[in-house]
């Protein structure tokens, strides 16, 4: 198969699902194991333009097909779905959403103005964190800037290192933090 442009063959038993065969042999850990049953989502990638929960399609089923990840979505995070994401501040706790970044991904290349019903169909993810009304507006959103009809702000910077982060942020430097 092909996984984020790149030809991979895994040398694993034909019945592994998808989602260990990323994780632990292609050290892709953006995918993220949930429920391992195919109800949460957060193991969702994109199968030839299909959202699949990579815990529910095994290596034999997968054979010959093109995967792409969240990492392959973007690592500079600069994919329009991932900075409306970040722009409404949908991303909580974090652990649902690349697979709902995928899903959302998957949906706008399939409906480049998707309706509030079509992301509630599309986005069957489970979140604990309760971002879905923060995350229809980001997705329509996304689907504006993919069409080129609106200008999202970028993202944060990746590579930077968490001391300099500390410096310029005052929460994660004690000597910045406000006293209360």
């Amino acid at each position: 198969m092909t996984v984020n442009n790149e030809a991979i063959e895994y040398r694993m038993d034909p019945q592994t699902p998808l989602l260990w065969a990323l994780r632990d042999a292609s050290n892709l850990t953006g995918t993220k194991y949930g429920c391992g049953t195919g109800s949460c989502g957060a193991c969702i990638v994109d199968v030839d333009g299909k959202a699949i929960k990579s815990c529910q399609i095994t290596l034999e089923q997968a054979e010959g097909t093109f995967v792409t990840t969240i990492e392959g979505l973007s690592r500079e995070r600069s994919h329009p779905v991932q900075l409306a994401l970040i722009d409404a501040n949908v991303p909580q706790c974090g652990y649902c959403i690349p697979g709902i970044t995928m899903a959302a991904a998957v949906l706008i290349k399939r409906s480049r103005s998707p309706s509030d019903a079509e992301i509630a169909a599309g986005i069957a993810n489970l979140c604990r964190c309760g971002i879905y009304p923060r995350l229809i507006d980001a997705i329509q959103r996304a689907a504006r800037a993919m069409r080129g009809d609106e200008t999202l702000p970028a993202g944060a910077r990746t590579g930077i290192d968490p001391r300099d982060a500390a410096r310029t942020v005052p929460a994660f430097n004690p000597d910045q933090a406000p006293r209360r």
